[in-house]
């Protein structure tokens, strides 16, 4: 059989092209993918070329010992016949699986494989006052890109990344740069600001299936972490769930991690432990300073651990919990004046715990085998520093903050991939989450000291490459203070009434009824 020089030369032209102006690099992409279809094609071919081959010779064994020597001598040529056949298939063979690596390594794990996110939204923003006034925009417009990174380099190590920009359209007016809470950096790519492109997370991540030579499965990474659209928020962000439980946490954070899967020394199903660390804001000065980065008096840096235990996962049923503490938490000196900074107020903790349902019952009925439910409940305790109240209470006091927050998500009664959800949740006086990042542009609906309700539709178009969300969320606040930081300037819990001082400054009720389109690929 002749040898298949012409996909060969075709692949070295293919690998060995540099110049990318000639064609996109997606027509590349397809081309060398057409190529490896072709190859695997004819390796098929080959080796069943190669079993007729080994089969024929088989035959000729068993052929009977008695013949002639005329016989034996021309089934002795035809052995020998067979021999170089096969040699030669044995090459082609190589050499194919050759050139089919070299095409992998250059379309899979070995090079940095690059993903675009695009969604156009545009909302519908409209706010209650306490002193009974309302404020709005019809139609804020935004733009978010997120440009996916993966590189694996091993089978043990990885690493990924994401940049993102997100802006409204065209320049925006109001925004004050000055502003500490605009460009904050827990919000740096949550926030619908400017057009600059900005590093959303980049870490490594290592695994392996033996932790010191135990039986335990377990993780590794650090750097900018994904930290936001954690658990159960990521449901109607329509997301992979990112490490944190989003009823707590919702902020990007640097920092590292490290799971270890307990399944197998235990015997009980998707059990596993995860350790969390990271530094929420560095105390350093300038660079062009008499000591470069040294401690400040201005702030100490926050610091975050927490730790997440999943004591049960079966697959349909699934118990998470998870507890973090953070120190050196700040509050901003005057809320009129950004210039002035902020100040270190003190320390908290959180503990959250939750239910899910993937799938009611055990066979039921197939609109129950697709729906997900959830319950959620959390808690925060401050810890204010000497002489510091946090979140309006006495000064050096604790206090305590709760919330609750159920929904369910089933199919769509109107269309066949569309997903319909449901969501409540209340915060009672002095609940504080740090969930600032949340998708919501009228405030994180997690955070409200208050009742939140939401609804939402989402429905593919194209597979799972473009799709469309309509989405209504309303929030219904007691308290002030929800959206503002761990002191008592911002994060002051006052009831809302249309008495209070400034009152024309606090959001008695707000809402958000948000259309997008999505493009993933």
């Amino acid at each position: 059989m002749k040898k298949p020089l012409l996909l060969s030369l075709a692949t070295i032209a293919i690998l060995g092209t540099t110049n990318l102006s000639a064609e996109s690099m997606y027509d590349q992409f397809q081309a060398m993918k057409l190529e490896m279809q072709k190859m695997k094609k004819e390796l098929e071919e080959l080796k069943a070329k190669q079993h007729t081959v080994v089969a024929d010779k088989a035959d000729d064994d068993d052929e009977d010992e008695a013949s002639s020597d005329d016989k034996k001598v021309a089934s002795a040529d035809n052995e020998e016949d067979d021999d170089d056949e096969e040699m030669t298939v044995e090459e082609q063979l190589a050499d194919i699986q050759d050139s089919i690596s070299n095409l992998n390594k250059n379309t899979n794990g070995n090079h940095l494989k690059l993903g675009v996110d695009y969604r156009f939204a545009v909302d519908n923003l409209h706010y209650k006052m306490a002193d009974g006034s309302t404020q709005k925009n019809n139609a804020f417009m935004t733009n978010r890109l997120w440009i996916n990174m993966n590189w694996a380099a091993t089978k043990h190590l990885s690493f990924t990344g994401q940049l993102a920009y997100n802006k409204a359209f065209g320049a925006r007016s109001g925004a004050n740069t000055n502003n500490g809470y605009e460009t904050f950096d827990w919000i740096a790519n949550e926030n619908a600001y400017n057009d600059t492109l900005r590093v959303r997370s980049a870490y490594f991540f290592y695994k392996n299936d033996t932790f010191m030579g135990s039986d335990v499965p377990w993780t590794f990474s650090i750097g900018r972490r994904p930290s936001t659209n954690g658990h159960l928020v990521n449901l109607r962000d329509d997301d992979r769930a990112a490490s944190p439980m989003g009823h707590t946490i919702n902020v990007e954070f640097d920092g590292l991690s490290s799971k270890f899967a307990l399944e197998n020394v235990t015997g009980v199903d998707g059990m596993y432990v995860k350790l969390c660390a990271g530094r929420g804001m560095s105390n350093a000065a300038p660079r062009f300073n008499s000591a470069p980065y040294a401690d400040t008096t201005d702030n100490t840096a926050i610091d975050l651990l927490g730790l997440i235990f999943t004591p049960w996962s079966d697959g349909q049923y699934t118990v998470n919990s998870q507890y973090y503490y953070a120190g050196n938490l700040i509050d901003v000196v005057n809320p009129n004046d950004q210039s002035q900074g902020f100040q270190t107020v003190g320390n908290m903790h959180a503990i959250t715990a939750n239910f899910i349902a993937n799938g009611i019952g055990d066979g039921i009925n197939d609109f129950l085998d697709d729906t997900i439910f959830f319950i959620s409940a959390a808690m925060s305790i401050t810890d204010p520093d000497n002489g510091q109240s946090m979140l309006g209470s006495a000064i050096n006091e604790s206090v305590k903050g709760y919330s609750e927050w159920v929904g369910v998500q089933y199919p769509s009664l109107i269309s066949e991939e569309g997903r319909w959800g449901l969501e409540y949740n209340h915060g009672s006086k002095y609940w504080r989450s740090m969930t600032y990042g949340e998708d919501t542009n009228i405030g994180s609906k997690l955070a409200a000291r208050g009742d939140a309700y939401e609804a939402y539709f989402t429905e593919p178009l194209i597979d799972d490459i473009l799709s469309l969300q309509i989405r209504y969320t309303y929030i219904d606040y007691k308290y002030a203070g929800s959206n503002g930081f761990f002191g008592s300037t911002s994060g002051a819990s006052t009831l809302i009434s249309n008495t209070m001082t400034g009152a024309s400054n606090y959001v008695d009720s707000a809402q958000d009824i948000r259309f997008y389109l999505r493009y993933r690929y």
